[in-house]
C-alpha cells in the first residue's frame, strides 16, 4: 500500500470518528406540556428513534406550567444542549420562552402548538410543525362523500349532523373542513343540521345530536361529523336511539381513540364508519431530525409545517396504525 493511500485511508478514518463524536455531542431538549399523556409519550419515543439513528442525545422533559418549562431551559442550557423542541401548556409563553432560549444560546422548535407574541400573533421566527385542523376536516368529509356514493346513496335525502363546539378554533375549523366537502360533493347546504354541544365528550354530543335526529324524522340516512371521535359517536348512539339502522349511517371521528377501536372491533357493524387518525411519528421523529440537522449542519427547517391524518375504516384500521408506527 501506497503512503498516499495510506494517508487517504487515515483522514478518512478519522472523519467518521469526528462526524462520530460530533453527533455524540449533539444534545436536544424535548419539552411536552402533558408528559402523561399516550400522543407525547409516543412523540418522544419516535423523537428517540431518531436520536438513536443519528447519533444524538435527547433529554426528554415533561413542563405542565410557565415556571417548568424556564427551568427546563435553564436545565438544558446548564447541560450543554444546543437546541430544544417544545410543545408548551401555553402559547401565550411565547416571548419569555424565545428570551429564555436565546439567554441559553438554544435553538428552538415548536410542536403541536404554537407561540404567539404579545399580540396574540404567531411567532414566525420560530419554526413551527402543527396540524391542520381544515385538512383533517376535509380527509373526513371526503370519506363521507366516497362512502356516500359507494351506497348509492340520493345525496339530497340525506342528512349531516355537525355536532358543534364553536369555544374552541381547532374544532371550528375541523367541522368546517369536513361540511365544506360534503357540500362540494353535493350534499345540499339546507340539509347540514348544527348541533352544539356542552361538553366534548360523547354524552354532551349524544344530547345534541338526539335534538336534531328527533327533529327530523323525515330523513332516513344520516352522516355526522365533529371535532373528535366521542362527538361523532355520541351522534352514533342519538341516531340508534330512534331505530335507524347501522346501515343509513356514516359517521367519520377524528383521532382514532380508544373509543374508535373498540367500535370496530364490535361483532356487528355500527354507524361509526371511520376515523382519522393523527399520527404521533412525524411530530417526534421529524422535528428531532430537523433540529439535529440545524444544529449539525445548519440547516433551518421549514418555518411551517402542517400535518394532516389518514382516514381508517373498520376494515383497514389495524393496518393504517401500523403505516403510522401507532402498533
Amino acid at each position: 500500500m501506497t503512503f498516499t493511500r495510506q494517508a487517504i485511508l487515515a483522514g478518512a478514518a478519522l472523519l467518521m470518528v469526528l462526524g462520530s463524536a460530533a453527533a455524540q455531542d449533539v444534545k436536544i431538549g424535548f419539552i411536552v406540556k402533558q408528559p402523561e399523556e399516550p400522543w407525547f409519550q409516543d412523540e418522544w419515543k419516535f423523537a428517540q428513534e431518531a436520536a438513536k439513528e443519528k447519533g444524538f442525545t435527547l433529554v426528554e422533559i415533561g413542563a405542565e406550567d410557565g415556571e417548568k418549562v424556564q427551568a427546563a431551559i435553564d436545565n438544558l442550557g446548564a447541560q450543554g444542549a444546543q437546541g430544544f423542541i417544545i410543545c408548551t401548556p401555553d402559547v401565550k409563553l411565547g416571548p419569555g420562552i424565545v428570551a429564555k432560549a436565546t439567554a441559553n444560546d438554544l435553538k428552538i422548535m415548536t410542536v403541536d402548538d404554537r407561540l404567539v407574541d404579545n399580540a396574540g400573533n404567531p411567532i414566525e421566527d420560530v419554526p413551527h410543525m402543527g396540524i391542520s385542523a381544515t385538512k383533517i376536516g376535509e380527509t373526513v368529509g371526503q370519506g363521507i362523500v366516497d362512502e356516500m356514493k359507494r351506497r348509492g346513496w340520493d345525496l339530497a335525502t340525506v342528512g349531516a349532523i355537525k355536532v358543534s363546539y364553536d369555544q374552541l378554533p381547532t374544532a371550528v375549523d375541523r367541522v368546517a373542513g369536513a361540511t365544506s366537502v360534503l357540500e362540494k360533493g353535493g350534499l345540499p347546504a339546507a340539509n347540514v343540521f348544527n348541533a352544539p354541544q356542552a361538553k366534548t365528550d360523547t354524552e354532551a354530543a349524544l344530547n345534541a345530536a338526539t335534538t336534531v335526529v328527533n327533529a327530523h324524522p323525515e330523513i332516513k340516512h344520516w352522516v355526522a361529523v365533529g371535532l373528535n371521535d366521542e362527538a361523532v359517536l355520541g351522534a352514533v348512539r342519538a341516531t340508534e336511539s330512534v331505530g335507524i339502522p347501522a346501515a343509513n349511517v356514516i359517521g367519520v371521528g377524528i383521532g382514532g381513540a380508544d373509543s374508535a377501536i373498540n367500535e370496530f372491533r364490535k361483532p356487528t357493524e355500527t354507524g361509526f364508519y371511520g376515523t382519522v387518525i393523527i399520527s404521533p411519528k412525524r411530530h417526534g421523529y421529524e422535528t428531532a431530525s430537523n433540529m439535529y440537522d440545524w444544529i449539525a449542519s445548519d440547516k433551518a427547517p421549514e418555518a411551517l409545517i402542517l400535518t394532516s391524518g389518514q382516514l381508517a375504516t373498520r376494515a383497514d384500521y389495524e393496518t393504517v396504525r401500523k403505516d403510522l408506527g401507532i402498533e
